[in-house]
């Protein structure tokens, strides 16, 4: 079997049991194009580690794709297609943790206010349109890829609901909107109706100047220029600079945070979170709970609350 019928035998085996399986297709199939028109058995664990390392220090990608080739060829011994493991017998040193970026507050009003770094005689709403964005991702604690998914018949301003489809998990859910940021979304959807509507209400609620959805990755690139203007840094000893994917992180931590403060159960409070976010279980969201200093401090002292409720070791 030549090496890219075995990617398109894989990815559609994927597909075959309900799996979303989206981005990978186009990493396997640069394997296959990178390696050429070759047999399976063909393939050598130095041709392997070859396309792994690439022209880049190693990431957490790496080892995401050595993973995935894994899996491939797996699939590949368990249907006959080759006998062997075609992987390179030495790995890097795993990568430490990877530590998300928890904005402060003081961050996130510098970042909402250096949205006007995105003015654009192409594209006039460009500006409030990424600062709603922030707000929402924020406020709400969305994924990115939901944000941008969402059409113009999802946002309930009246009742002050979203509807999340085609999750990362396949469940739909509905978003509450606190009174503030439903204030927000009435704004610029006044504005939003100025843009055209190519799909009538199925059309983007972020949309660009053509009324479309605005690509992902556009958007990643719009974010890196507005933290940097800014000044918002990457912490001490990171790898990364902070990320808009982090905006959900942070949602988390201050929710709890925020619990703590208000003496709320947050052990029960843990679930309901968890079904807010779109988490398939709680351990999803407690890897979400990164301990900010904050955090630890408020959950040190809850935990000395319960195990000393009358102060006789204080």
């Amino acid at each position: 079997m030549k090496l890219v019928e075995l990617v398109n035998a894989y990815v559609t085996f994927k597909h075959s049991l309900g799996m979303r399986f989206a981005t990978q297709p186009r990493v396997l199939r640069r394997f296959s194009r990178v390696l050429g028109d070759i047999e399976v058995c063909e393939v050598t664990p130095e041709a392997v580690r070859a396309f792994l390392d690439g022209d880049r220090s190693v990431t957490n990608t790496w080892f995401l794709n050595y993973s995935l080739l894994r899996g491939l060829f797996k699939f590949a011994i368990s249907r006959g297609f080759t006998r062997r493991l075609p992987l390179p017998d030495v790995t890097p040193s795993p990568l430490p943790p990877f530590r998300p970026h928890i904005y402060s507050t003081n961050e996130l009003t510098a970042l909402l206010g250096a949205t006007s770094v995105l003015k654009s005689c192409r594209n006039p709403m460009q500006p409030s349109t990424f600062r709603v964005l922030l707000l929402l991702l924020y406020s709400t604690g969305i994924r990115v890829g939901e944000a941008l998914r969402l059409a113009l018949r999802d946002v309930d301003l009246q009742s002050r609901l979203i509807t999340i489809e085609d999750t990362k998990f396949f469940k739909s859910r509905l978003v509450p909107l606190g009174p503030r940021l439903t204030e927000e979304l009435l704004a610029f959807s006044k504005l939003r109706s100025a843009l055209p509507k190519p799909q009538r209400e199925e059309s983007a609620f972020f949309a660009s100047s053509t009324g479309r959805r605005i690509p992902y990755q556009h958007v990643i690139t719009l974010f890196q220029r507005v933290r940097s203007a800014a000044g918002v840094q990457r912490d001490k000893g990171s790898s990364y600079p902070p990320r808009l994917h982090d905006l959900r992180h942070t949602a988390a931590v201050h929710r709890v945070i925020a619990w703590y403060r208000e003496g709320a159960d947050v052990q029960r409070l843990l679930p309901q979170l968890a079904t807010y976010l779109g988490h398939k279980d709680l351990r999803s969201t407690q890897h979400y709970l990164t301990m900010t200093p904050e955090l630890l401090e408020r959950a040190s002292l809850r935990f000395q609350h319960y195990a000393d409720p009358e102060g006789r070791y204080a």
